[in-house]
């Protein structure tokens, strides 16, 4: 007997269905949706502090830009415009997007600022940003930047190596990692209410990473103090690893004794695996690693093994 299917009201036919993919999509864009009307909202009921009104530069700032340059820091390409490193910017903090970071990441307020270094120390000590200025020898280097998106860029980072850092704490001989996190201020940076992430942002380096000498805290870019977009007042700088690892705005830092959890190798460890050296042999998930391409000029490079820094830390892996 055949059997006759009456279809009821409310069906749809099979192939006028959304696809999975579209779907998808759209609840992605709903979240991002909730994300903009709690921000709205707190703008509105003046729950969200105004920007910053600190001095661009202060007088301390004066006396030590432009730093003395470190000659042992060279490059084998030109550095990037400054304009265009100062418009592309990852900081998932403030937005996806990465020409919109530049504007919305001036909410931040880095003043004042300190850095708490604790943990497996003989010494912790919670920094104030200007002391440090005062404290440490700040120099300018020329790194290479290796995102894991495959672009990349040469900048001229202003700061001190961590090492000197951690060294005024007297690290314990059983720290075996460091821990470093970022500020949470979900009113200030809106992307931190996406409660379902892990905030606050959080990286972490092997304490021999850490205490090797590219490992360097930058206070400054191009000659004058870290606009917010790049990270002000503070972040980490390690060149041979993928971008991400470079943390942004660090308010901790923690000698512990086992790996730590991390912001992103938390979200997806398929894309972003904790260690993240630059590896031109292992193909990211969803592309190859073995070229990059030079913002601003476009340029297609190859990609250098632990980002052209190997003779420095290669050793770090050996076996």
């Amino acid at each position: 007997m055949v059997h006759i299917k009456t279809s009821r009201p409310w069906e749809i036919p099979e192939n006028e269905a959304t696809p999975e993919s579209v779907f998808m999509t759209r609840r992605r864009f709903l979240a991002g949706s909730l994300v903009a009307t709690v921000a709205t909202a707190g703008l509105i009921s003046g729950c969200s502090p105004p920007p910053g009104d600190e001095p661009l530069i202060s007088d301390l700032e004066k006396k030590i830009y432009p730093a003395p340059l470190n000659k042992n820091y060279t490059l084998d390409r030109d550095l990037t415009d400054e304009s265009v490193a100062a418009g592309y910017n990852n900081f998932h903090e403030f937005s996806d997007e990465k020409a919109d970071v530049k504007t919305l990441a001036q909410r931040l307020i880095r003043r004042p600022w300190t850095v708490e270094v604790s943990g497996l120390v003989s010494k912790p000590r919670t920094f104030d940003i200007d002391d440090l200025h005062k404290m440490l020898p700040i120099e300018e280097r020329l790194y290479r930047l290796r995102c894991v998106e495959a672009w990349s860029m040469a900048v001229p980072w202003t700061g001190f190596p961590l090492r000197v850092l951690l060294e005024k704490v007297e690290p314990d001989a059983r720290a075996t990692h460091v821990r470093m996190t970022t500020f949470y201020r979900p009113f200030q940076a809106f992307g931190q209410l996406a409660f379902w992430e892990p905030w606050p942002y959080t990286e972490g380096l092997t304490i021999a990473e850490a205490m090797n000498d590219l490992a360097f805290m930058a206070v400054g870019i191009y000659g004058h103090p870290l606009p917010p977009q790049h990270g002000a007042p503070i972040r980490l700088v390690v060149p041979w690893k993928y971008g991400f690892k470079s943390i942004k705005s660090v308010v901790k830092i923690e000698l512990i004794d086992h790996a730590p959890a991390t912001f992103w190798n938390t979200l997806d460890p398929l894309e972003y695996d904790f260690t993240a050296n630059v590896d031109p042999r292992v193909p990211h998930p969803r592309w190859s690693q073995a070229r990059e391409k030079m913002i601003g000029t476009g340029q297609v490079r190859l990609t250098l093994p632990f980002n052209g820094y190997g003779r420095e830390v290669a050793h770090l892996y050996a076996g």
